[in-house]
């Protein structure tokens, strides 16, 4: 081997060593630049969880549009069931002025005068129906079907309310309506695909998330699981097969418990029986979703728990009955609620008016529910902290509350929907 040999073996092997060491180099600043990119997004991720937190946090705690009872007219009804047992009213404001936006899933409360067909007395009944449709600036929808007396129990009277609306509320009626609010709405903190589960006219809040989803041209994915009886009772039924053809985020599963002989499965329904855990694990992929059920106690009572049980996050569950018995599981801020000692366990609530003493048991969900446990009338509307009717004089000792009253409460007064005893009570019921 020569010497000008050697010395390009010498050269090549220090140019091979030297661009190692550069790859080496350049290799470290792209982990660098990717683990500084990554903390980078984390930290933006984290900024932008907690502002959309406070954001959310702060909406929930705004003041409502507008304070007490606005006048509204019935600019038109539409019935929209085959049995026209369910209908839609558009409420119009009768001073005209445009109508402030809400959180689809938020409800409408009503002060109605109501003549008592045994008394004849007038007397102001407080109600809360969800808005149906997504905010528009000149009219709020709201839909409600008439309550029959209970199967095979004539002797009990239908829904007062609702029947009020269907024989009583027509065109040019004029009604006092409270702002929108309620805490069941759509969170939209993470564009996270959302299932809807609606039984009945549960779907009505669910109408005014799909609506107002769809019309803003989310790309979000969007399941609607459906339950009612029959083709009889499906409502919106058009409109439903309308955003399907044209949205291909938006699925709708239909599923009738009682099918009729003209409901063909396939065409009318997609699935026979009722809307249960059974049928969203089969139809659903294994991913976050968040959940919205809205529909009676007895399927929320199910299928909540269900979904738990399969994994879901409470975190992304949110549920409501409907009717006048509101569940609202909106994770919001709560108040501290104390834990007194032991010696301090044994509470008693007096209702002076009843003359009843009755000890407060824990399991209770509120003094409401206590209350009605106990056969004393109180009136109540929204049991969500929200119309105000459950409003009741505190004549001794302190409540707390489980959730941020959105109703004002007037001094020396407590929500018996959403508060629970502190110390012994005295309630004016």
């Amino acid at each position: 081997m020569n010497t000008g040999t050697l010395t390009l073996i010498i050269f090549v092997a220090i140019l091979l060593q030297v661009v190692i060491a550069v790859l080496i180099g350049l290799y470290r600043r792209k982990q660098q630049y990717q683990d500084l990119v990554s903390r980078m997004s984390e930290l933006q991720s984290a900024t932008s969880n907690t502002a959309a937190t406070v954001s959310s946090e702060v909406a929930a705690k705004a003041p409502p549009a507008w304070q007490g009872f606005k006048d509204f007219v019935v600019q038109r009804r539409v019935m929209e069931d085959m049995a026209e047992s369910i209908c839609s009213f558009y409420l119009v404001p009768v001073d005209g002025q445009p109508l402030p936006s809400f959180k689809p899933g938020q409800f409408l409360t009503f002060n109605l005068q109501i003549t008592d067909p045994i008394t004849c007395e007038i007397k102001s009944i407080v109600r809360c129906y969800s808005l149906s449709d997504r905010p528009q600036p000149d009219y709020y929808r709201v839909t409600i079907k008439r309550v029959p007396p209970p199967a095979n129990q004539q002797d009990i009277p239908p829904g007062c309310c609702s029947n009020y609306f269907h024989d009583h509320v027509q065109e040019g009626a004029q009604l006092s309506v409270k702002a929108p609010s309620g805490h069941f709405y759509l969170v939209e903190r993470e564009p996270l695909p959302i299932v809807l589960v609606g039984g009945g006219i549960g779907i009505t809040p669910m109408l005014s998330i799909i609506n107002t989803l769809l019309h803003s041209g989310s790309s979000r994915e969007i399941w609607l699981f459906y339950g009612v009886r029959n083709g009889t009772d499906h409502i919106m039924k058009r409109h439903l097969e309308v955003l399907q053809q044209t949205h291909a985020n938006f699925h709708l599963h239909i599923c009738y418990s009682r099918p009729n002989e003209a409901d063909k499965e396939g065409v009318d329904y997609q699935h026979r029986g009722h809307v249960g855990i059974k049928l969203l694990r089969l139809t659903l992929q294994l991913k976050r979703y968040q959940f919205y059920v809205c529909g009676p106690r007895a399927m929320m009572e199910s299928l909540v728990p269900a979904l738990e049980t399969w994994g879901v996050a409470t975190d992304d569950i949110y549920y409501e009955s409907f009717g006048p018995a509101t569940l609202p599981k909106h994770k919001r801020a709560k108040p501290q609620i104390s834990k007194p000692d032991a010696a301090q366990q044994a509470i008693t609530v007096t209702f002076s008016k009843s003359g009843k003493n009755i000890s407060w048991n824990p399991d209770v969900e509120s003094l409401l529910e206590l209350a009605e446990d106990n056969g004393i009338e109180v009136d109540s509307g929204c049991r969500a902290g929200s119309c105000g009717s459950c409003q009741t004089a505190l004549e001794s000792g302190e409540v707390d509350y489980t959730q941020d009253p959105d109703a004002d409460i007037e001094a020396g007064h407590c929500l018996l929907c959403i508060s629970k005893p502190k110390s012994d009570l005295t309630l004016t019921a």
